[in-house]
């Protein structure tokens, strides 16, 4: 299992051991030990998962209160996924990193508490899966605009389907009070 470090601290890739043969494949998903031995200690206490359509946008979501960190894979099909520091006082705020998740390369995004995440569909379906390291609270929550033009996300789709939720989030300026601080 290697795990890479992407431009914004915090936020890894994990690429497991896959053992394949004339069967199938196995992999490990997740190993507490080494997930700690990486700096990913935090305990996850919430697990989720989605299935969408091609061009479905999911975010840019997040919690104030108690940020969450999100271990996110992809279990059939293939997305663009985005985590964005929107950690007031962080050296890196404002700036994002974006990796493409699928069920053939394996791969996995650790985004740490503090950052905003989202992610686009690239494939007909794709259900991902995410572990939490906090419980949703629709009362602690916040979003950003997907097309914010501040970050320049530069997402696979001009038009996504958006939630009606989603189409209204304000842009990352306008939040400033109500983000987390540098954790």
């Amino acid at each position: 299992m290697r795990f890479v470090a992407s431009d914004l601290p915090g936020v890894v890739i994990v690429e497991p051991d896959v053992h394949r043969d004339s069967r199938g494949y196995f992999l490990e998903s997740f190993q507490t030990e080494k997930y700690r031995a990486a700096g990913i200690a935090l305990p996850f206490v919430q697990d989720n998962e989605s299935r969408s359509t091609l061009g479905t946008l999911r975010g840019l979501h997040l919690q104030r209160r108690r940020p969450q960190g999100k271990l996110i894979r992809v279990i059939d099909g293939e997305i663009w996924d985005v985590a964005v520091d929107v950690r007031r006082g962080s050296p890196t705020f404002g700036k994002w990193a974006g990796v493409t998740l699928s069920a053939d390369n394996f791969k996995q995004c650790y985004v740490p508490p503090g950052f905003a995440h989202g992610f686009c569909v690239t494939s007909p379906i794709a259900r991902v899966e995410y572990k939490c390291t906090e419980l949703y609270d629709p009362t602690d929550e916040l979003g950003v605009a997907w097309n914010d033009p501040a970050l320049a996300i530069r997402w696979p789709v001009h038009e996504p389907l958006l939630s009606d939720r989603d189409r209204r989030l304000p842009i990352l300026a306008a939040l400033m009070d109500q983000l987390p601080t540098n954790l």
